[in-house]
């Protein structure tokens, strides 16, 4: 059954605000603001809300869509989901676009679908391939260190992966600083094109400033994508008086945050910071977004939405990247409090 086609025209200006930055010393530049499909391309969302999204993102700039075979709920089926979109919405503008997924995490039953072997990591890229209905993808990461298989195996799978035409470039996601330079070594060596990592940083997490990621990752030439950069909606005012909106992630999700982070004195850091984003007259998600979009270190921030106009909303954050040194300081302080 062929599916139905749609009759999309995307934004002739869609070029017109976006930021482009280079990923590291490569020739592949990204959008300072990605779309990560983590949460809501499963089956859970209703198709439509999907396609607003990837169109509203498109229509302003944003051209990279951001997946991993595990996404959904269930696994496989944001890749699918996506999938789709590319062959109606998007078949057109392919080469416009930078698809990335990854493979890392437990995806199929027995030792051949976790982790970081050759057999894994081919076989789950071949999947993604299939459900996305695509060629090649963009970007294809190793998901997560895996301490039992040898650095060696995973990386020359990743350097088969790209010998294939499977993936134009590869990235390593959720590495530490000592690990990274070790596969960069590799990879190096194998002349493979690993141009990016991708990592949980925000101003409440900060564990690649210490666990070596970030400084490595800039000095090699290696860009950094970063994901939760709302800490999950904590950097957000959605918690400001308290209380816990029934659709928000703690209600609805309770896997990534829970109730118990809002303590008293998380509250008191969210209001403190929330206080310093209205003297810069933005909002604390538009300050939370800026605070990564002004580092050097990060080539692009990757946002999650629900609905368009939150989307939009995060978009915002692009007018205004500058920080005082005292502003700097002081959100240091504040969230390490």
């Amino acid at each position: 059954m062929m599916e139905p086609t749609s009759a999309y025209t995307p934004s002739p200006t869609r070029y017109d605000a976006m930021t482009y930055n280079r990923c590291g010393s490569s020739g592949l530049k990204l959008p300072a603001i990605s779309l990560g499909c983590w949460h809501n391309f499963g089956d859970h969302t209703p198709f439509e809300t999907m396609r607003q999204l990837t169109r509203t993102a498109f229509d302003h700039g944003i051209t990279h869509f951001d997946l991993a075979n595990n996404y959904g709920p269930e696994p496989g089926s944001a890749e699918c989901n996506v999938g789709q979109l590319l062959r109606t919405d998007f078949a057109a503008h392919r080469d416009e676009l930078i698809i990335s997924t990854k493979a890392g995490y437990e995806m199929w039953p027995g030792p051949y679908g976790d982790l970081g072997s050759r057999k894994y990591l081919i076989a789950s890229l071949d999947q993604s391939l299939k459900r996305l209905g695509l060629d090649y993808v963009d970007i294809f990461y190793h998901h997560r260190m895996d301490p039992e298989t040898p650095l060696e195996e995973t990386m020359g799978a990743l350097a088969q992966i790209v010998a294939s035409g499977k993936a134009l470039y590869v990235g390593l996601s959720n590495y530490d600083g000592p690990t990274l330079e070790k596969a960069a070594a590799i990879l190096d060596e194998l002349q493979v094109p690993f141009i990016i990592n991708q990592n949980r940083y925000n101003i409440f997490d900060r564990t690649v400033e210490t666990n070596g990621l970030k400084e490595t990752s800039q000095r090699l030439g290696r860009g950094l994508i970063t994901f939760s950069p709302l800490d999950q909606g904590l950097l957000t005012d959605r918690y400001l008086d308290g209380v816990i909106p029934s659709d928000s992630r703690i209600a609805t999700d309770g896997r990534f945050l829970h109730a118990g982070a809002l303590t008293e004195d998380k509250l008191k850091q969210i209001h403190d910071l929330n206080n310093i984003a209205a003297m810069r007259g933005q909002t604390l998600a538009e300050m939370a977004l800026a605070w990564l979009l002004h580092d050097d270190a990060v080539t692009s921030v990757l946002v999650g939405a629900s609905k368009p106009e939150q989307l939009l909303a995060n978009l915002k954050a692009l007018e205004n990247t500058e920080f005082t040194d005292r502003e700097l300081s002081v959100i240091k302080f504040i969230s390490l409090a």
